[in-house]
């Protein structure tokens, strides 16, 4: 089997960077793409590129294909590690399934024996025509001999739990929410709607085709129904299960929403709201009786006499929910002339001037 540089194949350093080889593939994809290139060598060399693409961009598949040491040297023959020729796994005894690689459809037979395990999907051998599965658990991270990884096996279950855990945490989507005090207090379901941006799947994001429009990703529009739970704060997350995104074999992530509270009536801090309310300057005199609109309802409030604009009425439990409780609600008092006053107004403040100092 020829062992194949793709660091060469995409004409990069080693240690470039995920922006670098990423810079490099779009230049190559748009070279060698067959609808634009239609030499007889555009074919192969766009499938090559698209392979070093597929690995060189993938942080795991990439250290897996760096491990192989001294024998990345282009050109060189690669010969898998002994008891790897011609590989097969049979747990017939355990489960009846087998493994092997004997291909992998769109990649090479070195990319199949590296990341055969890294699939995930069912593939026909093209050996015996039989039903077989990436083998989970392949790892090279284990000591080193004579320029290969030492292969280790886990057991079938972990290796199946740690790669559904690997994709479950690529298909997370994480957005925020903006929620009003109201909908804190009530606790009740609210639709949010957002678009979703992926990867197109007809030019698996190279831009050559008309289904992205030639920008590599797609959008798509979503709307969702979140319960909101009582009571909860500011830049707590509120997680629905399966709401993410989803892969090719079916694994959905999760839908993670960060919420921030954002309301023109209430200034929120913890349990605690703050409410500005507007007062005549002969309410602010000689004080009265002043009906507001709470979370809990209209009350009734007594305003002091002699208040000053900027002062705070504090109200006990009217605020949102705390621990079986309520928090506060401050009411924070503004004092306002009213507008299109009358002549006889006018006197009358015009008297009260004369008695000020």
């Amino acid at each position: 089997m020829k062992y194949k540089d793709y660091y060469e194949i995409l004409g990069i350093k080693r240690d470039a960077t995920a922006s670098e080889i990423k810079s490099a593939y779009r230049k190559l994809a748009r070279k060698y793409h067959p609808d634009v290139n239609k030499t007889k060598e555009a074919e192969a060399k766009f499938k090559d590129i698209n392979e070093a693409y597929e690995v060189l961009s993938d942080t795991n598949k990439r250290n897996r294909y760096d491990s192989l040491g001294s024998n990345w040297q282009g050109g060189a023959d690669y010969t898998p590690p002994p008891g790897f020729e011609n590989f097969s796994f049979n747990f017939n005894n355990g489960g009846a399934q087998s493994f092997d690689f004997g291909g992998s459809g769109g990649f090479s037979d070195f990319f199949s024996s590296l990341f055969g395990d890294m699939m995930g999907a069912t593939q026909t051998s093209s050996t015996g025509g039989r039903s077989s599965r990436g083998f989970s658990g392949f790892d090279f991270s284990g000591a080193n001999y004579g320029g290969y990884s030492n292969a280790g096996f886990d057991s079938q279950t972990t290796g199946r739990r740690q790669s559904k855990k690997a994709a479950t945490e690529d298909l997370d989507i994480t957005k925020n929410i903006n929620l009003t005090a109201k909908e804190i207090f009530d606790g009740g379901a609210v639709n949010i709607s957002f678009t979703q941006m992926d990867k197109c799947t007809q030019c698996n994001g190279t831009g050559y085709c008309s289904h992205c429009g030639g920008t590599g990703v797609v959008s798509t529009p979503k709307s969702v129904k979140v319960k909101i739970p009582k009571g909860v704060k500011d830049g707590q997350k509120i997680r629905l299960k399966g709401e993410g995104k989803t892969d090719a074999y079916g694994q959905k992530g999760d839908l993670y929403l960060i919420v921030h509270l954002k309301d023109n009536e209430y200034s929120i801090e913890g349990s605690d709201l703050t409410k500005e309310i507007e007062i005549t300057p002969p309410m602010a005199v000689l004080g009265g009786q002043k009906e507001i609109e709470t979370l809990h309802g209209k009350i009734n409030i007594k305003i002091p006499a002699n208040v000053s604009s900027g002062k705070t009425l504090r109200l006990k439990k009217l605020g949102l929910p705390k621990d079986g409780s309520f928090g506060d609600l401050n009411i924070k008092i503004k004092i306002i002339i009213p507008e299109n006053l009358s002549e006889e107004e006018k006197e009358l403040y015009k008297q009260l001037a004369k008695y000020e100092k």
